[in-house]
């Protein structure tokens, strides 16, 4: 399946996609959220779809989509796990996972607008493969992580580099920023998805090309990253867990190329969709 999330910024309906439709599915009664993934929701909405399939009504054009999954308990990320973005960034080969979250409060949908912080000068881009939680994981064996995992999604983990690098503390500060996780279009499945681990994304701005890469150059695999990270945490369901961006990043061009306000940012994965953000500069409400 697909799963899609529509309507305005927190007010967000449950949809699906079918044969590339979208439909709205709010008779299903229920957002994509902790407590859907926890009570065996994705077997529910199978039912419901193959039951109401002839039902559902198509969206209507131009259609608000939100991130494909409601807020979660947390948006994790790992850092530096493509070897070439690793070395564009100067930084040595992590010998375990680097960690860092998102705030919550950044998640957007795949075509809302990536807002420029104030009093940034620095904000860069970073197309990511993200895979969200489907069951409650903490010391979780790798042998068996997959089966952890509800589904896939394309994420921009868009970053602030001096509040990141530049200033004193840990990463999280240039990463939280608001709308700085757009997420989606949608989220599929694990059976949509032949190998997580031979995809190849791509994030263009203003239409040149930045970043072309595959995850099978990931450094730390899905299955080795759940493990990990449920050492140090419990995972609960819907949790979002991001692994990391290939080369061409801003940051690491030279000289380094940051987002202005009026730039299109366009960035997709294969099987899990395309999205685009127009670049805006902060504005006080």
């Amino acid at each position: 399946m697909k799963l899609i999330r529509h309507g305005e910024l927190n007010k967000e309906k449950p949809g699906v996609i079918i044969n590339e439709v979208y439909y709205d599915a709010s008779a299903f009664g229920e957002d994509f959220n902790e407590s859907f993934f926890e009570t065996g929701g994705l077997a529910r909405l199978q039912n419901f779809v193959e039951e109401n399939k002839d039902k559902l009504s198509p969206l209507a054009e131009g259609t608000r989509l939100g991130s494909p999954v409601a807020r979660p308990s947390k948006i994790v990320c790992i850092g530096l796990n493509y070897a070439d973005h690793a070395k564009e960034s100067n930084a040595a080969l992590p010998p375990e996972p680097v960690l860092f979250m998102k705030s919550t409060t950044s998640l957007v949908g795949p075509y809302d607008d990536i807002i420029i912080p104030r009093n940034s000068v620095k904000t860069d881009w970073e197309v990511e493969l993200a895979f969200v939680i489907g069951k409650k994981a903490s010391y979780v064996e790798e042998a068996g992580a997959m089966d952890y995992v509800a589904g896939y999604c394309l994420h921009n983990d868009v970053s602030e580099r001096e509040f990141q690098l530049e200033r004193s503390g840990t990463w999280d500060k240039g990463k939280g920023c608001d709308t700085f996780a757009p997420v989606g279009p949608f989220l599929a499945t694990p059976d949509e998805v032949a190998d997580p681990h031979n995809l190849r994304l791509w994030l263009k701005v203003n239409g040149e090309t930045m970043q072309d890469g595959n995850t099978n150059n990931f450094i730390f695999k899905i299955p080795f990253l759940i493990s990990y990270l449920s050492q140090f945490m419990t995972l609960l369901p819907g949790d979002i867990i991001s692994t990391g961006t290939p080369a061409g990043v801003g940051l690491g061009m030279n000289p380094p190329v940051y987002l202005k306000p009026g730039d299109v940012v366009e960035l997709g994965i294969d099987g899990l969709g395309t999205s685009t953000q127009n670049v805006r500069a902060y504005a006080k409400n």
